[in-house]
């Protein structure tokens, strides 16, 4: 019977292995969370709670029609090992996507090399959201894994939209470091 999911192999590192192909090793690390996002109809009442309330510090703000957006930009932690909180406000509640349903909208992933993470992991059967990689609200390359799967990528976020974020240097250094997964040859 063959095997699906990950094993680790004798040198220690982890393979895919999915309808008994081997698919490589992963050319990547998640080196920690990136960002999480929340949304609601009214981002003043976001703000409130985690700006005045629980005393994040908000950094910026982007805004952006074709992805139905107005987000305010808040950080908890400092320099690279900061972590945003997204706080989302769709700019038509009626429009697509609704980044206020559900309210928790993703999670982003710090990622020390997208492009081959995106390579591998189409290549292993995930699904992403139209867009492909581009840059973010943080100004960060990005792209997206869709919350399900279908027939031609049946691995989904499994209800869970998933940023990718390509981690610049000195996050890549200062989480390597901390890291518990394994390391890139």
């Amino acid at each position: 019977m063959a095997y699906e999911g990950t094993v680790r192999v004798p040198s220690g590192r982890w393979m895919l292995h999915i309808g008994g192909y081997e698919m490589g090793e992963r050319p990547f690390r998640v080196l920690g969370i990136q960002q999480i996002a929340v949304g609601s109809t009214d981002k003043a009442a976001l703000r409130e709670l985690w700006v005045d309330i629980l005393g994040l510090t908000l950094t910026g703000n982007f805004r952006s029609e074709s992805e139905n957006v107005d987000e305010d930009i808040a950080v908890v932690g400092h320099g690279p090992l900061g972590i945003e909180v997204d706080l989302m406000e769709p700019i038509d509640p009626e429009g697509r996507p609704k980044v206020h349903d559900p309210a928790l909208n993703h999670v982003g992933l710090w990622l020390d090399d997208l492009r081959a993470a995106v390579d591998w992991l189409t290549a292993s059967g995930v699904r992403f959201t139209p867009g492909g990689i581009r840059k973010g609200a943080a100004g960060f390359d990005v792209c997206f894994i869709h919350p399900k799967g279908n027939d031609s990528a049946p691995i989904g976020g499994q209800g869970v939209l998933i940023e990718l974020v390509q981690a610049p240097d000195e996050v890549i250094a200062a989480l390597s470091t901390n890291s518990s997964n394994e390391t890139k040859s």
